[in-house]
């Protein structure tokens, strides 16, 4: 049984991936710290016995403390009755038609990032597009989460205390403290929106509004507060990690590149687009998909058995802790041909219907499933839409960046490129 400190450095993506390539769907990695050992399943059947079919049976799982630490105990990392509840009340904020009426902010920040990417080919022709993209998701869920009371909690959005995600790529207990404190900004918002009482549409105003169907309570101020810390991180980290590595991957591949750009062009301007016609960039989404499915932003799912089960034919006692890794299930080598290889017709739809459904998932599954998967995948395909009729990246470091995997799976250095103007 291999040894090591799980989640504890970027090694641990490499351990796993490793022992993957030598031990396959199931496999034990004993943890020294913890004295005992961590369970890792690949095989899609065993992800969706633990995410699924036998979630119940399953708590969130080691590490989870300090995400608490950063989030607080929004729905990421709280448990039971309470995050069913949570979870309840949040859902309706995330229905396709809610998230389509933010189409104004993410079309206007685009444009913003437009101008400031055409004075750069004008005049440096090189851009920081891991910067500019998180910079992009950073605006546009500040804006989604707090409409012109934005202005009121963060006078300039290029400095503001939400950049120190930009800024500061620690995850660490003193970064987590230092962003806690903005916890006091947004719960001094909270008061003023609730004595207030106007009618708004935000992401604020509709946790503000939601209810619980069985008791018809709202959320508390402190819950509510949770809830946004905990917005802004998932709803900026996730989408910026999928906007830097697929811009990468098309620099890398310009064929696939210009393929895209040609179906741009064809379909012209969605920027004020309902969900539904996203489905005319089907070879955008297939290169979205393919970017997640080599790079998913949560690579890592924790999770801890209550009770005993049985994963691959083995016996998993209670209170054993249970790694799926996103990252090793996309590269399973019988589920996907060349799974290395960048390659959308991974996702030709014959080779979607022929495949395991959970061979792919880069959102989690089941219950505990992303929450702002719309919102991320709209903000995404009308960013392409827009930039990759504009302009062209190009010269990248030609070998893939290092990978820093710790809550998400970033590049551990921003990827610059030269950009020109189409």
């Amino acid at each position: 049984m291999q040894s090591h400190e799980l989640g504890s450095t970027d090694e641990t993506i490499v351990v796993l991936r490793r022992a993957f390539d030598e031990l396959g769907d199931l496999f034990r990695i004993h943890v020294p710290s913890r004295g005992g050992s961590t369970w890792v399943a690949s095989h899609p059947d065993d992800v969706k016995r633990v995410l699924v079919t036998n979630h119940r049976n399953y708590t969130k799982g080691v590490g989870i403390d300090r995400v608490r630490l950063l989030l607080g105990n929004g729905i990421m990392t709280s448990e039971g009755e309470f995050w069913r509840r949570q979870r309840r009340m949040m859902q309706s904020a995330f229905h396709r038609r809610v998230v389509e009426r933010y189409a104004s902010i993410v079309r206007e920040e685009n444009e913003a990032l437009g101008a400031e990417w055409s004075a750069a080919a004008r005049s440096t022709g090189g851009v920081n597009v891991t910067y500019s993209a998180s910079r992009l998701a950073l605006r546009v869920i500040l804006r989604a989460l707090f409409d012109d009371d934005l202005r009121q909690l963060v006078p300039d959005l290029d400095n503001n205390p939400f950049a120190a995600i930009l800024q500061d790529a620690r995850r660490d207990t003193r970064f987590a403290y230092e962003f806690r404190q903005l916890a006091r900004d947004v719960k001094a918002l909270v008061e003023v929106r609730r004595a207030r009482r106007q009618e708004r549409f935000d992401l604020l105003q509709l946790l503000l509004d939601a209810r619980d169907a069985d008791t018809g309570e709202a959320m508390s101020d402190a819950e509510i507060v949770d809830e946004v810390m905990t917005l802004v991180v998932a709803g900026h980290e996730t989408t910026a990690s999928t906007l830097n590595w697929t811009w990468w991957l098309l620099a890398t591949h310009p064929a696939v590149a210009r393929r895209v750009a040609e179906e741009q062009r064809d379909v012209g301007d969605l920027g004020h687009a309902s969900y539904a016609d996203l489905i005319r960039l089907p070879y955008m989404r297939q290169v979205v998909d393919e970017s997640m499915r080599l790079y998913p932003p949560g690579w890592l799912l924790t999770r801890r058995s209550i009770g005993p089960d049985t994963l691959g034919g083995h016996a998993v006692p209670a209170g054993t802790d249970v790694f799926i890794s996103p990252y090793l299930v996309h590269r399973h080598p019988q589920h996907w041909r060349l799974p290395e290889t960048f390659d959308p017709r991974h996702f030709d739809p014959p080779q979607v219907e022929a495949r395991h459904a959970f061979a792919y998932i880069p959102f989690a599954a089941g219950p505990r499933h992303c929450i702002g998967q719309n919102f991320s995948l709209y903000e995404i395909l009308l960013h392409f839409n827009y930039a990759a009729r504009r302009f062209r990246l190009t010269d990248p470091q030609p070998v893939q960046p290092f990978l820093e995997a710790r809550i998400n799976l970033r590049t551990a250095s921003d990827v610059h490129m030269r950009i020109q103007q189409r």
